[in-house]
């Protein structure tokens, strides 16, 4: 008996330390993924000759915050930062809306050809986005959309991702709620908005970050579509400090930050229901 407990606590003792081991491993990747994001914070605060300085000084001896004052004095860039944010959001709200109910009606209602229209519709996933670009604008110039934002928002919200995603997160809720709703006299509209919607919730936050991110880093077709100053995103915008020959790297990496930290916000604020939703999207009922 006492040999059964002392392997036991035998075991229990090695998986500790096997845990602490891996523990430690995922500390450290997690922090080797965040360094680039300290770095480019840290360097958008020193002064550019000590951002290519070498051997580098990991952390500024002299901060700094002229260099965010000039890209904002600068440049349009609250005009830029606006754009994007009205196309990240109007994009990613609309399609939320539109996928919702077309992944509504693909799992929930019957109707011919279900299965062969949704099969079509997600085959569309395979089609880079980058082989439509010429007919795509010329779409969007057949519709005087060309230099404004809502050429980069609708063909963002004419996308099957959010459909395909959405649709399995229908399908785990059970048919009898919704036979249930419609006995005791509910809508069709009234089960979809009061009762399968709070059910969804957790894919809704996770398609909400991916789509935003996606929008927001969409530069190729944000470039295409706003060629005027006025009508840059933040990303189309800071890219052209990239491309300047001006050398002060502590200025373009003010202009990178301030690019990246809308994403990092927006991450914070839904990782519960991203999290969540990648768990339970992963889970086949």
């Amino acid at each position: 008996m006492m040999g059964m407990f002392g392997r036991r606590n035998k075991n229990k003792k090695k998986k500790e330390k096997i845990d602490i081991v891996f523990n430690g491993l995922v500390i450290f990747f997690a922090a080797l993924n965040l360094f680039p994001l300290y770095w480019l914070f840290t360097s958008s605060l020193k002064n550019s000759s000590d951002v290519v300085k070498m051997p580098p000084d990991w952390f500024p001896k002299t901060i700094t915050f002229s260099n965010y004052v000039d890209v904002f004095n600068n440049q349009p860039a609250f005009r830029w930062a606006f754009n994007s944010i009205v196309v990240s959001l109007g994009s990613t709200i609309a399609l939320i809306i539109v996928s919702c109910l077309a992944a509504y009606a693909f799992s929930k209602l019957k109707f011919k050809g279900r299965n062969v229209i949704f099969i079509i519709f997600i085959s569309s996933l395979m089609v880079p986005k980058e082989v439509m670009i010429v007919p795509l604008f010329r779409i969007i110039q057949d519709f005087g959309m060309v230099n404004s934002l809502n050429g980069m928002i609708w063909p963002n919200v004419a996308t099957a991702f959010g459909v395909f995603m959405m649709k399995g997160f229908f399908d785990s809720i059970p048919d009898s709620l919704r036979e249930s709703a419609k006995i005791d006299g509910a809508s069709e509209f009234t089960v979809f908005y009061k009762i399968m919607m709070p059910m969804v919730k957790p894919g809704i936050g996770a398609l909400f970050i991916l789509n935003f991110v996606q929008v927001w880093n969409d530069y190729l077709w944000q470039l295409v579509v706003g060629q005027e100053e006025n009508s840059k995103t933040l990303m189309v915008g800071i890219a052209t400090l990239m491309q300047d020959l001006n050398p002060n790297f502590a200025y373009k990496m003010a202009g990178a930050t301030v690019a990246a930290i809308p994403m990092l916000v927006i991450f914070i604020f839904f990782q519960k229901y991203f999290t969540s939703g990648i768990s339970i999207g992963a889970v086949k009922e």
